[in-house]
C-alpha cells in the first residue's frame, strides 16, 4: 500500500484537485485507492458527493474509537472510496497533542488498511503543524503542487529545509500547479527550475478552467474533459509520479 499526500503549506495551490483526479486515475486502472480528506473545508468529499462527517469526528480519530474501515464510504467510481473529512478536523493538532505518540498517530491508524488499498491518497490541509508532521511520518510521497512564483518557491524551501532537518526520509515530489505560459514569470521558472533545492517533476499542471469547473461538475476532470489539456497533464503527471514512487 502507497501513501501519497497531496500537501503544501500554502492554501489554493491545487492540493485537492492533485489528490482527486490522480486517485480517480489510479481507480481507472484497477488499482483500490482511497482518497482520506483531513482538510476541515472538506473540498474533496464535496467533489465525490459525500457528506463531510465522520462518526466520532476528529477526537475518535485520534483516539481510534471506530475502526478506520467502518468510517470509509464508496464513491460512485469503481475501485474508488473516501474516508471524508468532518469539520471537527480544525482540532487535530489540539487532539493530536493529547495522543501518546502526538506525531505517529495517523500512521498507526492507516496501518489498519494495510491490504485493503494499493493507493491512499491523503488531502491535506495548507499549514505546517502536529497534523503536518504526522502526514510526513505516514506518507511513502509527498505530492507537493507549486505554483512558479517566488514566493511559492520560497515556501517550498522552508518545507525541504524542514524534512532535511527532522530526517524524515519522505520522497518529496514537486511539480508546478496552475501554469500559465503567458506570463513570462511562470514560462522563466518552468524552463528553469530552481536548482539544488530538490528534483521538479517534468510534467506541470495548467492554470485552466476545466480544473475550476470540477466543482461544478464535482468530479474528476477525466469524467467531464476527457480530451482537456488539464486531463492530459494530470495523466501524464500520474505516469511520472507512479515511475518515481520508492519500491
Amino acid at each position: 500500500m502507497k501513501i501519497l499526500a497531496s500537501y503544501n503549506i500554502k492554501g489554493g495551490v491545487g492540493k485537492t484537485a492533485t489528490a482527486v483526479n490522480l486517485a480517480w486515475l489510479a481507480a481507472r486502472e484497477g488499482a483500490r485507492t482511497l482518497v482520506w480528506d483531513l482538510d476541515p473545508q472538506g473540498a474533496a468529499s464535496f467533489y465525490f458527493r459525500i457528506e463531510p462527517k465522520v462518526k466520532g469526528g476528529g477526537k475518535g480519530l485520534v483516539k481510534g474509537k471506530h475502526e478506520l474501515e467502518r468510517l470509509i464510504k464508496g464513491t460512485n467510481y469503481p475501485n474508488l472510496d473516501l474516508l471524508p473529512a468532518d469539520f471537527s478536523f480544525r482540532n487535530l493538532d489540539l487532539l493530536l497533542e493529547e495522543a501518546k505518540h502526538p506525531t505517529k498517530t495517523l500512521r498507526k491508524r492507516l496501518r489498519e488498511l494495510t491490504g485493503e488499498y494499493d493507493y491512499v491518497f491523503l488531502d491535506c490541509p495548507p499549514s505546517i503543524s502536529l497534523v503536518s508532521e504526522n502526514i510526513f511520518r505516514a506518507a511513502d510521497a509527498l505530492l507537493i503542487p507549486t505554483i512558479p512564483t517566488t514566493l511559492s518557491l520560497r515556501t517550498l524551501k522552508q518545507l525541504v529545509e524542514f524534512c532535511d532537518e527532522q530526517a524524515l526520509g519522505v520522497e518529496l515530489l514537486p511539480f508546478f500547479s496552475m501554469v500559465d505560459l503567458r506570463k513570462q514569470l511562470h514560462r522563466m521558472i518552468v524552463e528553469q527550475p530552481p536548482q539544488g533545492m530538490v528534483a521538479f517533476l517534468q510534467s506541470y499542471i495548467p492554470y485552466a478552467s476545466d480544473v475550476e469547473r470540477m466543482g461544478t461538475a464535482r468530479a474528476a476532470i477525466g469524467e467531464f474533459a476527457g480530451r482537456s489539456a488539464a486531463a492530459r497533464a494530470f495523466e501524464a503527471l500520474w505516469r511520472e509520479v507512479r515511475a518515481a514512487l520508492p519500491a
